[in-house]
Parts: structure tokens; C-alpha cells; sequence
């Protein structure tokens, strides 16, 4: 019986040797393992860093190599250690930290940053147009570069994630900034922000409905402010007041109402969001001399141009200045003030993408397949590919839809 049960099962084994064996079949990957670098920042007070140590982890565990340039992340009060520990290596000169093919940073590199890049390579940052000149963007396509503007790069919702991150977080620090300059030690009228029992609460008038708005309402209101919105965009100003209930009053952009608000104003904040490349101005210099004797104005379009005619570019260190004795608040990184929130956001934002440029092949795919990020490209392959750019600084102008279609 033994004998006969191992010469059969010896005998099954050998005809099953010759029956066909399924085998997977191999699957075609698109992913790309990317050289991606974190410079320090060194403009304008710059506090923020573009990455945590944390995505830094992400990207280094899904294959990615990341360098960080020594002490980038310390005004953020992330450690050197830190992204060491999450894979990332650190370099410790300028040269090196823009060798990558990838960099991300969080201002507009200067031309000495420019100039130490590798033709074509890929660099994300904010544009700051109100701050920009012709020369910048010429020396970008002059490199080559495929630069992406934080202010431009849209979702698949068509939304912009990291102004919309960035405006809820001005937003929230512009009335806190506005008590401070209100009181007596700040050089305003020695009030504060919203009132008490018997006396009437201060004025707050925000020019614009959208987020940065809402955030700064938000908080005004919690103080106690009267607060009055304008907008020239009726369906935000029903938004906003949807939103905030009754408690705001809201009203297009009538001149004779506006100039009446701003008399009575104690605190003015400027948020109208770009159109065409530049904040529009609908506050004139003689609207801002009838303002009352230590008002504050705060502009947070100014990195657009602002929307206030007395408004001029100010910085962390020098952040005021007076006209009219009315105080001038006009920092265009006001986000760079909470800068390690500001670096959790952002880095929230940039990691899934960074991914998905991996995932899809590298940089050139995914602006080819995807056409709400190919929003974000104002430079490619030596041209300017964002209209409005183009048209402001007087640049040659090439349609990247064009050149996506050629391609196909």
C-alpha cells in the first residue's frame, strides 16, 4: 500500500510538472525618485521653512532624496536633527543646497540663488509680484527654469490651497497686529480693539470678502468690534454674510459709503485678492488723510501691490510707518509671523503634490496631464507662460496649453 500511494503521488507530481503555470505580468511604473532641496530662506525677514522634518520623512521613505541647507528650519524652531533623523541630508553651503532638481523654498529666489541653479531645474516658491521686476523673470527663463508660483498653483478643485492656507492664517494675526498699534505703547489712539461697558466699540473696516475677510471678522467680532465689509463681488458678500450671520454689515464698493466708513474707521485692513496679476487701488491718498489721527491701516495685498494708494512694502523689522498720521502696516509675509503653523500648512500642501510629480514621471507629466497644476507654471523651458505676467512686466508670452497639445 505504501509503495503504491508514493508512486502515485510521485506520478500526479510529474504530470502536474508539465501543466502551463500562471505568472504575473509585470507592471509598467511611471514613478521617478526625485533630488529635492530646502534652501535657508534669506529674504525679508523669512521665518518660514517650505518643509517639516516630518514630510521630509514621507518623501525619504517613499524613495526621494531630500537635502536641507544647515539651519533652515531654526526660525521655525525645527532642528537641523530633526530632518537628519527623518533621513534628510544636511549641506552646508549655498552651491549645494541649490544643486537638486527640485527646490522648494518659501520666497522668490534672488538672482545670486538663480544664478547657482542647473538649467531646468524646477523650483516652487511665492511670487510676490508687487515686489518683482522684469529682470527676475528673464533671468528665470533664461536658466530654464519651471517655476511655480504659490500664488497661482491651483487643486483639482480649482481652489489655490496654499493662498487660501496662508489668508486664514493672515487673517487670524491682522487684528491681534491691529490691537497692538491701536494702544498708546503701539503709537496708535490708545484704544482697544472692541469696547467695554459704556463706551462704544471700535471700527473695523475690511476692504474684500474672501478668506483672509472672513478670518480677520471672525476675530474682530470676538473682540467686540463693529465690523463693516465691502466687496464688489456680491455672491462673496452674501457668502461672508452667511457665514458671519448679522453681525456684519457689508456693502459693494460705493465710494460716497466707503469714504463715510473710513472717517469713522479706527482700524482699516486691505484684503482684496489680485485680479489680472495686481491688487486694485480703491483706497486714494485723500480718502487715507481724512482718516482720524492714529487709525491703522493694515495691507495685506501689498505683496500684490496693495489696494491702498499710501501703501508701500514694509518688512518684520521695520513693520510701520505713519502718513497722514494715520499708521501704516504693510509686511507682505504676515504669515512668517505664526512661522511654524505657517510651515505645517504649507508643508501640508507641497508633500501630496511632490509625491504625485513622482508618481506620474517627473515634472514635465504632470504639468502635461494635469491642468489644474499647470496653473501654477509662470516659467518654462526659457518662457513665460502666465498671461498676466506677461503683460505687466512686458515679456514674451508663450501658451502652455499650446505647448501641452504639441506634445500630444
Amino acid at each position: 500500500m505504501a509503495e503504491t500511494g508514493k508512486s502515485g503521488f510521485a506520478e500526479l507530481a510529474k504530470e502536474g510538472s508539465l501543466y502551463p503555470e500562471e505568472k504575473l505580468l509585470k507592471v509598467k511604473s511611471n514613478n521617478k525618485s526625485l533630488q529635492i532641496s530646502i534652501p535657508k530662506e534669506v529674504s525679508l525677514q523669512e521665518n518660514r521653512v517650505s518643509l517639516t522634518p516630518a514630510a521630509v520623512g514621507i518623501l525619504v521613505a517613499n524613495g526621494h532624496q531630500v537635502q536641507v541647507e544647515q539651519g533652515s528650519g531654526k526660525q521655525a524652531f525645527f532642528q537641523d536633527t530633526e530632518y537628519s533623523e527623518n533621513g534628510a541630508q544636511i549641506v552646508y553651503s549655498k552651491k549645494e543646497a541649490f544643486e537638486a532638481d527640485v527646490i522648494v523654498k518659501v520666497e522668490p529666489p534672488t538672482k545670486e540663488e538663480l544664478e547657482l541653479m542647473k538649467p531646468g531645474t524646477t523650483v516652487f516658491s511665492a511670487i510676490q509680484i508687487g515686489n518683482a521686476s522684469p529682470d527676475y523673470f528673464e533671468a528665470i527663463n533664461k536658466k530654464k527654469i519651471t517655476a511655480l508660483g504659490f500664488e497661482l498653483l491651483q487643486d483639482k478643485a480649482q481652489g489655490l490651497p496654499i493662498v487660501n492656507a496662508m489668508s486664514e492664517l493672515a487673517g487670524s494675526l491682522v487684528i491681534p497686529i491691529a490691537a497692538e498699534y491701536l494702544s498708546s505703547i503701539g503709537g496708535g489712539r490708545g484704544i482697544i480693539l472692541g469696547g467695554i461697558t459704556g463706551v462704544p466699540p471700535t471700527r473695523v473696516v475690511i476692504l474684500g470678502a474672501g478668506t483672509v475677510a472672513e478670518y480677520a471678522a471672525r476675530a474682530a467680532l470676538g473682540f467686540g468690534a463693529e465690523v463693516r465689509i465691502f466687496d464688489n463681488e456680491i455672491y462673496k458678500l452674501r457668502r461672508i454674510k452667511h457665514k458671519l450671520g448679522n453681525q456684519v454689515f457689508t456693502s459693494a464698493i460705493d465710494t460716497a459709503t466707503l469714504s463715510q466708513s473710513l472717517l469713522s474707521a479706527d482700524v482699516v485692513i486691505g484684503a482684496l485678492r489680485a485680479e489680472k496679476g495686481h491688487a486694485r487701488c480703491i483706497v486714494t491718498e485723500e480718502m487715507v488723510s481724512a482718516m482720524k489721527s492714529g487709525a491703522v491701516i493694515l495691507d495685506v495685498s501689498i505683496d500684490q501691490g496693495g489696494c491702498i494708494e499710501t501703501s508701500e512694502i514694509t518688512s518684520h523689522d521695520l513693520p510701520t510707518f505713519t502718513k497722514y498720521d494715520v499708521i501704516h502696516y504693510c509686511v507682505p509675509n504676515i504669515a512668517s509671523r505664526a512661522a511654524r503653523t505657517a510651515t505645517t500648512a504649507l508643508s501640508n500642501i507641497l508633500t501630496p503634490i511632490l509625491l504625485k510629480i513622482a508618481d506620474n514621471g517627473g515634472i514635465n507629466e504632470m504639468i502635461f496631464q494635469y491642468s489644474w497644476f499647470s496653473k501654477g507654471v509662470y516659467g518654462y523651458k526659457g518662457c513665460t507662460t502666465n498671461l498676466e505676467i506677461a503683460k505687466r512686466f512686458n515679456l514674451p508670452f508663450k501658451d502652455l496649453s499650446l505647448l501641452t497639445a504639441a506634445r500630444f
